[in-house]
């Protein structure tokens, strides 16, 4: 294992591993309780020496988290040790909510999101939703208020059993 110095003494250098592992942890600012390798927009770690280049594919293209989060990777990987952090966005393939972890997903349900349900790869006519679950009760009673929600990419919803309003994420 390769060596660097710094002030408080001899560390090991950053490696693949914990690059993966920083990058991985970063939270997202819209939903903190997900990691960005919990949402699936963490696409490609690369290695090379004490340089690692990191590829997200965000959500959407006009996402307004994307500067944030790709300020907190290099902040992450800055502390981690790498001297220098490439952080580049990728379009294509467009991300799809098929991408996120079932991690993930359970802790959006827990945070009172309710989750995509995996039908993103679906292709022809648009699949009719027939219902979300509420993630506070779990009853498929629920309603679109509005198309957008806190965020372009989730939708929001009210409950008709336990009147609770929530977030859902798109399905894309």
């Amino acid at each position: 294992m390769v060596s660097v110095r710094d002030a408080a003494g001899i560390r090991p250098a950053p490696d693949l591993e914990t690059a993966r592992r920083t990058a991985g942890e970063v939270a997202d600012p819209e939903v903190p309780v997900l990691t960005i390798a919990d949402l699936g927009i963490l696409r490609d770690v690369a290695v090379d020496g004490d340089a690692v280049t990191v590829t997200l594919t965000p959500t959407y293209s006009g996402c307004p988290a994307v500067d944030a989060i790709r300020d907190d990777v290099v902040l992450a990987l800055t502390r981690a040790g790498f001297a220098r952090v490439d952080v580049r966005l990728t379009l294509a393939p467009a991300w799809t909510t098929d991408w996120m972890s079932e991690d993930g997903k359970a802790k959006l349900r827990a945070y009172g999101i309710a989750p995509p349900t995996g039908r993103a790869a679906v292709r022809g006519p648009i699949p009719v939703t027939l219902g979300v679950a509420c993630p506070r009760c779990g009853t498929l009673r629920t309603r679109e208020v509005s198309r957008f929600g806190s965020t372009a990419c989730k939708a929001l919803y009210e409950c008709q059993e336990c009147g609770e309003p929530f977030d859902h994420f798109k399905v894309h």
